[in-house]
């Protein structure tokens, strides 16, 4: 009895705060040579080479690089998706490489908010239902879900829009709604992967305006693009060719 208990108390929650490195930064993740590689033998491709770098609390983080470099890959491990090769990954200093199916499934519900490139909202389902969905499925009471799900869409300026379907909002509306799906359960990471892929430049600015917002509010964003733009709104920038990380130093980013 006692087991399924301790079980159930990993799956629930990881630990409120992670270790903190020398700088007293509080260290949200860390990955540790990671090596990612599909296939065997003579037809093994490694698309992730010995890859090592921390997140911190509170902080934007972008990994950009070209289609076919690894950043996918390498964000569902980050997303608790996927698993590595080898190597280490710790989220709130816990190795999450040692979670099961279940566990892993309750790390992406509770502690990471995704955000994809296509929106990924129920087409039939209103702006407030689709924010409120995360919620349902950790089993938050209907009324308080409606309560959050409308506080999560004020908090992205669409308020307004709340019993609108996706068919009625333009695509920077659909990300927004999407936005204030990912943060409805104060996750500890937001994790955007190509946010402003198929928005117009306008609505892009507009979406790189809303994370900014978020970040001040405390919220760690994390972002995958292919745009270098995009890309150095983050306050770190990491480049991803061919597998290999380059971080870039703080001087060449103010060029």
């Amino acid at each position: 009895m006692s087991t399924k208990q301790e079980s159930k108390t990993t799956v629930s929650h990881l630990p409120e705060h992670g270790p903190i490195d020398e700088n007293g930064r509080e260290i949200l993740l860390q990955v540790k040579n990671v090596d990612i590689t599909f296939g065997k033998g003579d037809d093994a491709v490694k698309a992730v080479k010995n890859a090592s770098f921390d997140i911190y609390k509170g902080e934007t983080f972008s990994l950009v690089g070209e289609s076919g470099s690894g950043k996918t890959t390498l964000m569902n491990i980050i997303g608790c998706l996927d698993q590595p090769t080898s190597g280490v990954y710790e989220f709130s200093d816990e190795n999450i490489l040692s979670y099961k199916d279940r566990e892993l499934a309750a790390v992406r519900s509770k502690s990471i908010g995704f955000v994809f490139q296509n929106f990924q909202l129920l087409p039939r389902a209103t702006a407030v239902d689709n924010v409120a969905l995360p919620l349902s499925y950790a089993g938050v009471k209907p009324k308080e879900r409606k309560e959050r799900a409308f506080a999560a869409l004020e908090r992205v300026g669409l308020a307004d829009r709340a019993e609108f379907r996706p068919n009625q909002l333009s695509g920077g509306q659909k990300q927004r709604v999407a936005i204030a799906r990912a943060v409805v359960n104060e996750p500890k990471i937001l994790l955007a992967d190509e946010p402003t892929g198929a928005l117009d430049s306008k609505s892009g600015q507009q979406i790189m305006e809303l994370f900014e917002k978020l970040n001040e509010e405390g919220v760690t964003i994390v972002m995958i693009t292919h745009d270098a733009k995009v890309a150095h709104r983050a306050k770190r920038v990491v480049h991803i060719i061919d597998g290999e990380l380059t971080e870039e130093k703080e001087e060449e980013k103010d060029e």
